[in-house]
């Protein structure tokens, strides 16, 4: 059965919450993001933003997607050689980027850059999640924070257009 848009949205903001990140926590990724660009930009504004993304159903679907990949492989309930490759988070296995990328975009391609540089630095949440030393898998939950986050920051950015925007 289809489930509701709230439905779906209640379901990922829960495994959100299970997987030991909180809005804020993607919030201070936006602050992070938009600081150098927004004057006086609070955490709250930047949550309100967070919350806008999550309503969108193809960022929930990425979301459900993703964090049940990660169970599953803390589960050891994918193939060979697919377990090895998600509990190790290699390299140059890519996926985990590629889904992350469905959420980049809905705010414009400047979601895309903002992604890019903050899966480069890892700030905040994004490098607890990439410890590897609590036995939890994040292979996706990493790359969906950090997409929700860029994605956040893009809408933060269309609403408050820079001086030089304006002149052109």
């Amino acid at each position: 059965m289809v489930k509701t848009s709230n439905e779906l949205h209640q379901k990922a903001l829960e495994l959100i919450h299970q997987r030991g990140v909180k809005l804020t926590d993607i919030a201070e990724l936006v602050l992070f993001l938009q600081t150098p660009y927004i004057e006086n930009l609070t955490l709250d504004e930047c949550l309100v933003n967070v919350e806008a993304v999550l309503l969108k159903r193809e960022v929930q679907n990425t979301i459900l997607t993703g964090i049940q990949l990660d169970i599953l492989a803390e589960q050891k309930g994918l193939m060979d050689p697919l377990q090895d490759i998600i509990t190790d988070d290699e390299g140059l296995y890519g996926i985990d980027e590629i889904l992350a990328l469905s959420i980049v975009n809905v705010y414009g391609s400047i979601g895309f850059t903002n992604y890019g540089y903050i899966d480069k630095l890892k700030p905040g949440i994004l490098a607890k999640l990439n410890e590897h030393n609590d036995g939890e898998v994040h292979t996706f939950m990493d790359d969906i924070v950090g997409a929700i986050a860029a994605a956040a920051a893009s809408r933060l950015a269309h609403a408050n257009p820079s001086k030089s925007d304006m002149m052109k």
